[in-house]
């Protein structure tokens, strides 16, 4: 009972499939066919049942396109109020995003971060990028000065809290600050985000740019440890009293000359920062 057999109409000029007409006349019969060819074929029916089903719960990330659901900046009307408070600060705004819900949006591309997302908010993403152009991680901004301002979530928990790796020449000296938006206001500069110092060391030739707060214990001692280990800092110069980048910048410093200006090592940077610190 193999081929395409066909059953030839007495009463007609028409030619009946052969498995067509068994399964109107007798149904029994025909799932025997059924089974007869099957074997014939020389394949082996499978119980769906006895399978085991395998899901992944490792989260799968698409590095390039996370970013495709968020808002640039730049395309934020000026009045609104994650733009307004960056024009307000005068920072740049090419590589900032938004999200009206940073919590959901985070669940999303990496699941399971936040167990509730009922008290959500809006918050600015600033995304860590790797040389290849990769995201790896962001910090979320909130749009308040209370609260917890900066959240940082790393989609690959091995990679240091660097912003910037995307845009600096690692041939040329690297000013490395603490935070990203000091970072956009300082010429090929990279921000420690929260990383390790030793994270960074091992990517080129840098000078460190601490924030000018002499009375900052934690402050101080980064950068007597950096002296100590023979790094390039930067000491403020005494008669700037304002505490960041960002600030000195709306205050009208002209802060890449004077981070050029004043970096130092070695001796030179022991007596500038005793003297700083006083």
């Amino acid at each position: 009972m193999k081929g395409n057999l066909l059953y030839k109409c007495h009463n007609c000029q028409y030619s009946v499939p052969f498995p067509k007409l068994l399964e109107d006349m007798d149904p029994v019969l025909y799932k025997q066919f059924r089974m007869e060819k099957f074997k014939d074929s020389g394949k082996t029916k499978v119980d769906m049942r006895k399978v085991k089903k395998i899901v992944s719960t490792t989260p799968v990330f698409k590095p390039r396109d996370i970013l495709d659901d968020l808002t640039p900046i730049d395309k934020l009307n000026n009045s609104h109020p994650a733009k307004e408070y960056l024009l307000t600060r005068k920072l740049p705004t090419t590589a900032l995003y938004f999200t009206e819900k940073f919590k959901e949006w985070t669940n999303h591309v990496k699941p399971g971060t936040f167990q509730e997302t009922n008290q959500d908010e809006g918050r600015i993403i600033i995304p860590f990028i790797d040389k290849e152009g990769n995201v790896f991680g962001y910090q979320g901004r909130s749009l308040h000065n209370t609260g917890l301002r900066y959240i940082t979530i790393l989609l690959n928990e091995d990679r240091p809290k660097i912003f910037g790796m995307n845009s600096v020449d690692y041939d040329q000296t690297i000013f490395v600050t603490e935070g990203p938006f000091d970072s956009l206001l300082l010429e090929n500069s990279l921000a420690m985000a929260g990383a390790d110092v030793s994270d960074i060391d091992a990517l080129g030739d840098f000078v460190y740019v601490y924030d000018n707060e002499p009375r900052n214990p934690q402050i101080t001692d980064r950068i007597g440890k950096h002296i100590s280990q023979g790094h390039q800092v930067v000491i403020w110069p005494t008669n700037i009293k304002e505490k960041d980048i960002n600030d000195m910048y709306l205050a009208g410093f002209p802060v890449n000359e004077i981070v050029k200006s004043n970096t130092y090592h070695g001796l030179t940077a022991k007596l500038k920062f005793n003297d700083w610190k006083k």
